[in-house]
Formats: structure tokens, sequence, C-alpha cells
């Protein structure tokens, strides 16, 4: 999915500027209907006639049936501001014979099938009746609660009620990270870190008063979205030929923005003339970025990262029995898509870790699983302080993988390992069988990372994420407790002894923090 379709939804809320684009046509003759099965009714109460006619017709053009009037024969009814009783009551009036059958909706299950292009899987956060608060209701200052500055002292689930700011603020926290504008980035990613905490959705500007990481850029930011429905700046950061390219180039596994610039300024805007440069020399691994590229850019699925999991499990299990397998990242703070897979890999007694990666990765060529490869040898010989840096690479040994993954296997989840004589011979970097009429596999991207059994707590918290979780955690731990902590450990700086931790749970005990639980870390 593009910038501009993942984004699409920044545009979705106009009051004012963009009043013009109501004058389109309605008419569905216009554009080809997508989703015979779902026909979509927008409720004009407490949304206004130009917005709703707005939203009525960008649904039209990416396929969508949207009616004017509500019938029988709509399936989906779209909300906005509105209750649950105030909805179900108005519709009760209308007399509708499928009134029990309808899918009443929040304006948020619109905007992601929006984004997305089609229709989104319906979830907890798109029915309206979850819709506790009410923006109409909300008091003119912000609710009576305090809110940390840091990540860590907060719970943000994956139920995001403020996307329509977050998009902007990440979008151009990503374009001042391009620029390595670190104050600017790190600004913008702590005010979109305490957006995704909140209770509930900012509907005026009061609501922002008492909060703490919003300065004034951030803050006029979401002013221009609440009075406008779009932001000027993301806006034109989409039209932006140099941050396109950047976000094209950096979205093939191996390339950086330091390449990614190069070949921009070497006047390549798309990968196809990338890939036609004769002059140009790809490394290993991204020479395999373009080989799957389709593949690892779209979104793995829990299915297929439980699946994957499986197969590793099997596979370290065979080489040590008594080492463990564990999934990590985002999958473990309870999404249900994301861009690759991590495992941290360990074992109870020391010393029995050693080669088990090398082990792992052999087996999985052996068996044909094995599409790419890239090891990076632990770089720790002793013990040392933790590292002052946020961002800092840890020094576990780890190995990076494109991995073939049987699609069959996603389904019915029969795991069974082909015999050695039953693949293909050993080549690390040998071309896939592409050329069958139909691929049955999918190539998915897997980090493994070996652990020792003393340190997997920290390694466990630091995988886990989310990235801004994990600076704030860090953070909070400098700045409040006077103590050092990364992937590898705890150190208490005034007692000048590392704090040991069998658990997550211990780690935040050793810093007098509640316990925030995985699910509860998408900052």
């Amino acid at each position: 999915m593009s910038s501009a379709e993942k984004l699409g939804g920044l545009g979705i809320i106009p009051k004012r500027k963009r009043q013009k684009v109501t004058e389109v046509s309605s008419s569905h003759s216009k554009h080809e209907v997508r989703f015979q099965n779902l026909i979509i009714f927008i409720v004009e109460r407490k949304m206004g006639s130009s917005r709703r006619m707005f939203l009525m017709d960008l649904a039209r053009k990416k396929g969508f049936r949207v009616d004017d009037v509500l019938s029988d024969s709509v399936t989906h009814v779209v909300a906005e501001n509105n209750s649950w009783n105030e909805i179900w009551d108005w519709i009760q009036n209308q007399k509708l014979s499928n009134a029990d059958k309808l899918k009443v909706l929040d304006i948020s299950w619109f905007t992601d099938s929006m984004a997305a292009g089609k229709p989104v899987d319906i979830e907890e956060q798109h029915r309206l009746q979850e819709r506790k608060i009410l923006q109409s209701n909300l008091p003119l200052a912000s609710p009576v609660v305090t809110i940390s500055q840091y990540a860590c002292q907060r719970r943000s689930t994956v139920n995001n009620r403020n996307k329509i700011f977050t998009d902007a603020l990440d979008m151009l926290a990503e374009n001042f990270e391009f620029n390595e504008n670190d104050g600017a980035f790190v600004a913008f990613s702590r005010a979109t870190s305490l957006l995704k905490s909140l209770p509930y959705t900012i509907s005026r500007m009061a609501n922002l008063e008492g909060l703490p990481c919003f300065g004034e850029q951030t803050k006029a930011i979401i002013e221009e979205i609440l009075e406008d429905g779009v932001c000027s700046k993301v806006e034109s950061l989409l039209c932006d030929e140099k941050y396109k390219a950047r976000k094209l180039f950096t979205s093939v596994f191996g390339v950086g923005l330091k390449t990614a610039d190069k070949w921009y300024g070497q006047g390549f805007r798309t990968l196809e003339e990338v890939k036609a440069a004769k002059d140009l020399k790809f490394t290993k691994m991204q020479k395999a970025g373009f080989l799957y590229y389709e593949d690892i850019n779209s979104a793995v699925t829990r299915p297929e990262a439980d699946a994957v999991g499986q197969i590793i499990e099997n596979i370290v299990q065979e080489c040590t029995p008594d080492a463990s397998v564990t999934l990590t990242g985002g999958f473990k703070r309870g999404k249900v898509k994301g861009h690759d897979v991590d495992f941290l890999i360990s074992c109870l007694k020391e010393g029995k870790h050693e080669d088990l990666l090398h082990k792992t990765v052999r087996k999985l060529d052996i068996q044909g699983l094995l599409l790419h490869s890239d090891f990076m040898e632990a770089t720790l010989e002793k013990r040392k302080l933790p590292s002052k840096q946020y961002d800092a690479m840890d020094h576990f040994q780890k190995c990076f993988l494109i991995l073939k993954l049987n699609k069959a296997l996603v389904n019915n989840r029969v795991l069974s390992v082909p015999s050695v004589s039953a693949v293909r011979p050993t080549n690390k970097e040998a071309e896939p069988e592409v050329n069958t009429k139909i691929k049955d596999w999918k190539a998915i991207r897997v980090d493994l990372v070996v652990v020792p059994a003393q340190q997997f707590a920290y390694a466990l918290l630091g995988w886990t994420g989310s990235r801004q979780f994990e600076r704030d955690l860090r953070r909070y731990t400098h700045h409040e407790k006077n103590m050092m902590l990364d992937n590898h450990g705890l150190y208490d700086k005034k007692k000048k002894v590392f704090l040991e931790a069998k658990t997550e749970e211990e780690i935040f005990a050793h810093l007098d923090l509640d316990y925030i639980e995985p699910w509860e870390r998408n900052a």
C-alpha cells in the first residue's frame, strides 16, 4: 500500500477547505462497484450534509456502494459522534425489516476501510456501542486525570481513538527522521504516543489543556485538522517527490536512508528504474529484498506468524530440547498484522545456546525453507553498562531471515517437516520456483535472536516494544530513577550493581512502576 493510500484517511473529514469536493456528482454510474454484497448508509446527524456528501463520493470512488436513503437493502450504517442508543432508536423508527441484521458502526470503520481500499474486518473499536465517551459530551476542558509524560506510565492498546491526528503526526515525524531532525522527530513521536493512550477522542483544543508532550507545532497540526479535516503539511508531503522516493526505496529489505538518498540523487524515482540501472551494485540483502518485494511488503497476518513460530520451535527443539522460542514485537502486543515476525530463542542451561542459531538456520536451509539469511554475531564479550542511547542496537547474536512459508500450513497448521530427500539441493541464494502456475508459498521476514537465560526478561521487554514505549522506559529509568536500562540489563548507578530479573514484572518492580501488559504498550 502506498503512503497516500495508507494515509488516505487524513483527508476524509473536510469542513471548510474541502467543501468544493461536494460538488462532484454522487451518481453511482461514474464509478465501478467492487463490493457487491455491501451497501453503506452514512448518517447525516451530527455530521452535516457537506461532509456526508464528500464521504459518500469518496467511498464510491473506491468501489463501495453507498445509498442516499436508508432501506432494507443497506447492510452497514455508519455514524459519527452518535451513541448506540441514539442511532438504534432512529433505526427503529424507520420500520426496516432487516434492522436486526444491520451492522451499526462508528466512523472509524469507514476511515479504516477507505485507507485500506476495501472493507476491513469489523473489530471491537469499530462497533458504535463500544464508543462510551461521546465527543459531544466531552467537557470543555480535558478530563480530570493525571497523564504522565512517559509512555511506560500510560496504557496504550491497539484501540486508537485519535487516528486522524496520529496518522498525520506519524507521517511528519517520519519525514523529520528522514531529514535527521532528531528534536522534531522526538517531539512529534511523543505527542503521537500520548494521543494513542487517551481514552477519549480529541474534539476541541480545550481537550489538550493540561496534557504533556504537546508543543506549538503539534498543537497547530491538531487545530488545523479539527477545523479543516486535513493537515496542509501532510498533503504537501504526500505530493513531495523526495519523500515519496525515500518512502519507496526504504521499503526494500536492506535499503537504508543513505542508499535511498543516493538513488534519489542519481535521478531514480521508481523501483523499476533502480532495478534496470546497469551501473548499480546491490548487496546480498538488497537482492533478496527486490526478489521477494511483493511478499515482504504485504502484511504478515497473525495466523502466518503462528505458523512460522511453530516451524521455528520444532526445529529449535529438535536441536536443543530444552530451548524456548518466544514471539515478540507487535504480535505480542496484540496486533493482528505486522511487517515481520520476531522470536527470542533461549536455553535454561548456560552454554547450550552456543551454535544453536547456526544449526537452526542450516536445518531451515536443508528443508528448503530458507530464502535468505544474514547473521549478526554477538558482540558483547563481557558485561558492560547499559547503553545511554535510547535506540541503540543490542549485542545479542541474531539472524535476519526470509523464509518460505507454505500457505497450506497457515490454514490447517499441520506442520510436517519435509524429508531431506524431498527438498531441493541446498543453495542459500537460489531463486525460488516462481514459474509454477499457482504460487503456494509466501516469503516472510523473520528475525531470530539468541538470548542467554539470565538476560531473557530484559531482552523480552526490549524486543516487545513499542519503539516509543521502550524509549520512554529508558528515559524514565535515567531521569527518574538514576538507573540505566537496555536489552541486556538494569544498572543502579547509586548502588553500582546490576539488578537481576527473571520476569518483566520484576523489572517494572525494580523501577517502582505499575506493570503494563504487552497489549497495553502500543505507544
